[in-house]
């Protein structure tokens, strides 16, 4: 089966031809994958499918310590600790090559939230989250994985 998809401009969107695939699943399992997917807000089975592929998929590249990631860092830190402020632009500054964007926003009073998207190995992108994270003051620090698409095509 091939499909072709067409932005609103008429350009075809490079989207690869579609492949009709048959498996076979014991009726638990099936059952656990419809509820996931009403669960999750799908409505269509194939895509439900496409993107758990592309999540086994990042995992994939994340586990490649060398493959270029994309990543996302969210602090949430108390900007009256001493220094603190200065030493994450400090840590920053050092990746300064990997980072694409950083917001910083203020919570309340004390606290502050800072979101930074890096594109690096997926090591050194390790590597920045837990220098940060390994600050005084530094209340929470999560790290989101992502790709950076060239192989979920």
């Amino acid at each position: 089966m091939r499909s072709h998809r067409w932005d609103v401009s008429g350009e075809y969107s490079g989207m690869a031809d579609l492949v009709r695939l048959s498996l076979s699943l014991p009726q638990p399992l099936l059952e656990r994958l419809e509820g996931l997917m009403q669960q999750q807000g799908y409505t269509n089975r194939s895509e439900f499918v496409r993107d758990m592929i592309r999540d086994h998929l990042v995992a994939h590249e994340w586990q490649n310590a060398q493959q270029e990631t994309l990543g996302t860092v969210t602090l949430v830190y108390n900007h009256h600790i001493r220094q603190l402020s200065e030493k994450l632009v400090e840590l920053q500054h050092h990746y300064y090559h990997s980072i694409l964007a950083a917001t910083h926003v203020h919570l309340d009073h004390n606290l502050c939230a800072e979101v930074i998207l890096i594109r690096a190995p997926a090591m050194q992108i390790q590597q920045l989250a837990d220098h940060l994270r390994q600050q005084k003051g530094v209340l929470h620090a999560t790290l989101s994985i992502s790709s950076t698409g060239v192989h979920l095509a």
